[in-house]
């Protein structure tokens, strides 16, 4: 796997670390693979033949390529917030939602997220962590997710909602 310029990877015993313009991760490996570093790229290998160590290569290989890109480019989900009234804002270290309930839900941004609000029914979720960044929106969407008879709610920009008819007479 290629590992893009301004990207430096350092094995310390079991433990990768990728450092970048967007930060430093860390990935514990697992024995059941070797990761080799060359200047322009990086090597995973499985040290056996059993069925275990061809599957944590697969996955292994997949979780330094998600930590080069994340200290590379970074990684964005985009949300949408659909309905009436409903609303987001950037506080200060809180994102603010009014979402339909009588109170306004105060989510607090962890560390190492950017979230930003381009219009008041427009989220983005950006960072260097996959997982971090794909958790966050999860959490942000589970306030209020997507009904399907009116769409109301938040989702994701790439979402589509299959709607229902609703009741007749």
């Amino acid at each position: 796997m290629p590992v893009p310029a301004g990207v430096t990877l350092a094995l310390a015993g079991r433990t990768l670390t990728a450092k970048g313009k967007l930060g430093e991760l860390t990935l514990d490996l697992t024995d059941d693979v070797d990761v080799e570093i060359k200047p322009t790229e990086v090597a995973v290998s499985p040290r056996r033949t059993d069925r275990r160590s061809r599957t944590m290569w697969g996955t292994t290989r997949s979780l330094i390529n998600s930590m080069v890109t994340g200290v590379s480019t970074g990684f964005v989900k985009a949300m949408e917030i659909n309905g009436t009234g409903y609303r987001a804002a950037v506080q200060g270290s809180d994102l603010v939602l009014n979402l339909g309930y009588s109170h306004e839900i105060r989510y607090p941004i962890p560390a190492g997220i950017k979230i930003t609000c381009e219009r008041p029914t427009a989220v983005k979720v950006e960072g260097s962590d996959k997982r971090q960044v794909g958790q966050v929106a999860a959490e942000i969407r589970a306030y209020r997710g997507p009904e399907p008879y009116k769409g109301k709610g938040v989702k994701y920009a790439n979402e589509t909602i299959l709607r229902k008819e609703g009741k007749k007479k």
